[in-house]
């Protein structure tokens, strides 16, 4: 069964490298969560104020946050772009760049389980994406775009890859079938 799995899991893997890697088309005007989950897209727009961020962190640079801010598009929409890293030292400053074209894919993640801690009402600080509840929190709706490239203010992008899916089932039956033998 960890071999069906594999094969399962490899397809899996597929399918999502297949729709990262798309050309970008604008935003559907009602996106569905599931059809259109990594769909390539593109948006004009500016940013608005509006900031939240979420404890991250990067090999070799360390802890920092992932910057999630309300973007108005050019027809008024207000979505949520996760614009990328910024180390910890740098996540006091101010985010100048408005007007912008971003690239993207889309997501609706929702990285937190029931151990997650809430936002910190104090901080403002988020312990994991959650879109749903981050748009209630921010008034947009909840498209979700994860740039594909850098948005300014020296904002590292973390583009949506699959390389975070773990697919171990080789490994698990290569572990069964040594266990069989013996």
């Amino acid at each position: 069964w960890q071999v069906q799995r594999m094969h399962w899991k490899n397809a899996l893997l597929a399918d999502i490298n297949a729709r990262i890697v798309g050309d970008p088309v604008a935003i559907p005007a009602t996106p569905d969560p599931e059809a259109d989950r990594y769909r390539p897209v593109f948006a004009d727009g500016a940013f608005a104020q509006d900031t939240l961020y979420v404890l991250s962190g990067q090999k070799e640079v360390g802890a920092g946050v992932r910057v999630i801010s309300v973007f108005v598009t050019t027809d008024g929409r207000r979505i949520l772009v996760d614009r990328g890293f910024l180390s910890e030292a740098e996540k006091g400053r101010p985010l100048t760049v408005t007007n912008a074209r971003i690239t993207g894919n889309l997501m609706w993640p929702r990285d937190s389980d029931s151990y997650t801690p809430p936002p910190d009402p104090k901080t403002g600080m988020w312990f994991a994406r959650d879109a749903v509840a981050m748009a209630q929190a921010m008034n947009t709706e909840a498209t979700f775009m994860v740039a594909r490239e850098p948005t300014g203010d020296g904002l590292q992008a973390m583009p949506v890859d699959s390389s975070s899916i773990p697919n171990d089932h080789w490994v698990y039956s290569i572990t069964w079938f040594l266990l069989a033998a013996a």
